[in-house]
Parts: structure tokens; sequence; C-alpha cells
């Protein structure tokens, strides 16, 4: 099980990633971030099984990160961190959907005794969906074949786009609330079919009902719901980041995931998935060796590689400007080449080989070095010119990312170019 953490207190962090015996439980942490801001990004990038957070932190605080998350991601388990005066924010935390919350301080012994609880809880539903994904497979009539047949009709070459209403309208007389603001479409390819397929199954069935999927010859195609265009692009993007990660868990190999433009009305879905279908096909054509998901950057346009690295160079120009400050966040870049945070976020992780954190630590690293090589400024000092506020934190990251601490790094290569 991969846990991440989010917590403003450097104290707190360093507590739970050195105190708790990692080593010797199923349990890896595989991230942390001293916000929620921060930590979404991250949380995408590594996928984790479980999410601690705190409720009080600056930017984005848990209470956000939780509704995010079980909006977006509600197939992690979150445990929530409080202090006695912050039941009530525990409270609302628990009615979004939050497994389990602990007092502070925290001790390793009940930090074992949650997580051993929660993952129990996690793999039980994972048990009861493999279950149903094998009965679902088994079907060759009833409710649910009938539904996802209506689905795949959404998009298929031979129906008429102005059926696209009446197919809407009769899957929400079954009980199936499709009928939704903005839609959009994602095509995944894969090899083996059968597995894969029940795989993304299970999946959406974890979605709440914002996700549905329709088998197709070459893998599966799903119909994802949004209340807004940005909600209905962050769940594409969040759920094909995590569709990938979970065909690989399977051992599914030639992955390939387009994902169509964000549309308003049941007559466009069938755009959407052409998009989605030209970008996948696109993907087949380049013979990328890696999985990749792409989208596009304006509705209706698709980005070309040219494009693509405009984009990202633009991007990498603007982090470099601006990494001093400690307050950059996923969502001012995104934001200054005017793309949406997961879209941004996948783009430049495919583009740029490092997700957008690990390239940010790399800036303010290679700085950070410099400084140690050819001056005699205190490492705090060095810190807060790299764009870190916390030096604990700084020495911690530079520690985990070059093997010394700041002051080891500078004895062994000061006044060395």
């Amino acid at each position: 099980m991969k846990v991440f953490l989010a917590d403003d207190e450097i104290v707190v962090r360093e507590g739970i990633r050195e105190s708790f015996p990692w080593e010797e439980t199923p349990y890896t942490l595989v991230g942390e971030a001293p916000d929620g801001e921060m930590a979404l990004p991250m949380i995408r990038d590594t996928n984790p099984d479980i999410v601690i957070t705190d409720i009080r932190m600056p930017f984005m605080d848990g209470l956000e990160l939780c509704r995010t998350l079980c909006t977006q991601m509600p197939w992690i388990g979150i445990i929530v961190l409080s202090g006695y005066d912050e039941f009530e924010y525990a409270r609302q935390c628990i009615q979004l959907g939050v497994r389990e919350y602990l007092l502070k301080p925290i001790n390793a012994t009940d930090l074992r005794t949650v997580l051993d609880k929660v993952s129990g809880q996690i793999l039980e539903e994972r048990k009861a969906l493999e279950h149903a994904a094998s009965l679902r497979a088994r079907m060759e009539s009833g409710g649910k074949f009938l539904k996802e047949k209506l689905i795949g009709s959404l998009f298929s070459d031979e129906s008429a786009e102005e059926d696209a209403g009446n197919v809407i309208r009769e899957l929400a007389g079954m009980g199936c609330p499709v009928p939704s603001p903005f839609y959009a479409v994602v095509d995944a390819a894969f090899t083996p079919i059968g597995t894969g397929q029940e795989a993304a199954s299970s999946l959406a069935e974890t979605s709440g009902g914002i996700v549905h999927t329709s088998s197709s010859r070459t893998g599966t195609r799903l119909l994802v719901l949004g209340n807004t265009q940005e909600d209905a692009e962050e769940m594409a993007y969040g759920f094909s980041s995590s569709l990938a990660r979970e065909l690989e868990r399977c051992e599914c190999e030639a992955i390939r995931i387009g994902i169509g433009d964000i549309v308003e009305t049941p007559e466009e879905i069938y755009r959407s998935f052409k998009t989605a279908r030209h970008i996948r096909h696109l993907l087949v054509e380049r013979k990328e060796e890696q999985t990749m998901i792409l989208g596009v950057r304006e509705m209706g346009d698709v980005a070309d590689d040219s494009q693509v690295s405009a984009i990202i160079g633009e991007a990498k120009l603007y982090m470099s400007q601006n990494y001093t400050n400690p307050n950059l966040m996923l969502q001012d870049v995104a934001n200054a080449v005017n793309m949406s945070k997961s879209r941004f976020s996948t783009v430049f992780s495919q583009q740029n080989g490092q997700t957008f954190t690990e390239y940010l630590i790399y800036l303010r690293l290679n700085k950070a070095k410099e400084l140690l090589r050819e001056t005699a400024t205190k490492s705090s000092q060095i810190a807060r010119e790299v764009g870190y506020n916390d030096s604990h934190y700084f020495s911690y990251i530079f520690k985990k990312n070059t093997g010394l601490t700041p002051s080891e790094y500078r004895a062994q290569y000061q006044n060395q170019p």
C-alpha cells in the first residue's frame, strides 16, 4: 500500500517519515507535501492507495483536498490528522467520505492501527469490485449489459448524432444518471483486452456514477461527466492517469489513451469520441513505447509535437524565472501557458520526462548546489534564496536527491566547477 502525507508542519512530517517503521510494514511512503495545492499534482503523479492529510494548511486546506480527492479520486483512502479543537472540521471530512481521523500528537502504534484498518477496507472493496466485474463479464443480458450497449451506441459511426439525446434519456429512465452539463470521452486501447476491460470497469465503479464504460474491439471507451468544463476535464485526466496505472498493474501492454474535447450536449459526444480516437491512433502511428495520455490544448484542435514542445518550453522558461518564489504552484505555471492544471501536469510529465514537482526541485537544487560551491552563504539563507521557507525541509529534499546534506556537499565540492 502506497501512502502520501500532506501536512504544513515539518515536525509532523519528519515524525511520521522518520519514526514510523515503514520497512517493517506493508506500507511505503511515496511522497509528502506542505499544503494541499502542492499535494494534489504529486498525488496524481504517485497514485497512492492512502493519503494522510492535516486539516489546517495554507493555500489549499485539508478539507478542500479531501473534497477534491473524494470527487476526482474516490478510490483513495483518506486519513485526516486533527487537533482537539478541530473536531468540526474532522466531522465534515468524514461526511465527505474520509475513512478515519487521528488526533495529534500521533504515535507509530496508533498510525499503524489506522493504516491497517483503512487498508483492510480498501482490500475488501477491491475484492467486491473484482467479484462484481467477474459477474458482469458473465452477463449476456439484463440492465447492465443494456446500459453498456447504450453507452457504446454514443460512440458508433453508424448511429446518428441526433439519436444521442434519446440514448441519454433512455439511460436516465433505467436509473443511470447520465444527463450532465458537460461530457468528455476517453478512448483506451491495450492488450490483453479482457483483463484490461475488467480493470477499467472496476475502476469506473468507484467513480460514483461519474465515469461509464463501454467495451470496444481494441479496449474500452469511457464517458466522463462534469458539472463544469474544468470539472469534466480534471476528471477525464485524473481517471485516465489512474486507468493507465491500473492497466500497468494488471500487466497490460501497448496502452494508449486519448482524451477528447469537453462538450456540452449529448449530440456532441460523438465529436468528443472522434477526437479521442484520433489522438489514440496518433499514438499508435508514432509507436511511442511508454504509456501516454494526450488531450487537446483548445477544443477541436489537436496539439502537435511542435506546439506542445513550444508550450513546455514556455512553461520551463516561466519556472526558471520564478522558482525562487516559495509560493510557486503548478496552477501558476498552468495559467501562464493557458492550460488546465490536470492537462498541464500530464503533458509536462510526458514531454519533459519529469513531473512538475521534480523539475521545480531540480531548478531549486541546481541553484543551491551552485551557491554551496561558490559562496560561503549559510545553508538556511540558501534555502530561502532558492524558494524554501523551511530550511529543515530544504535539507531533507537536498539529501534525498543528492545523497548528501548541504554541508557535506559544500565540504566535498566547494571551489569546484
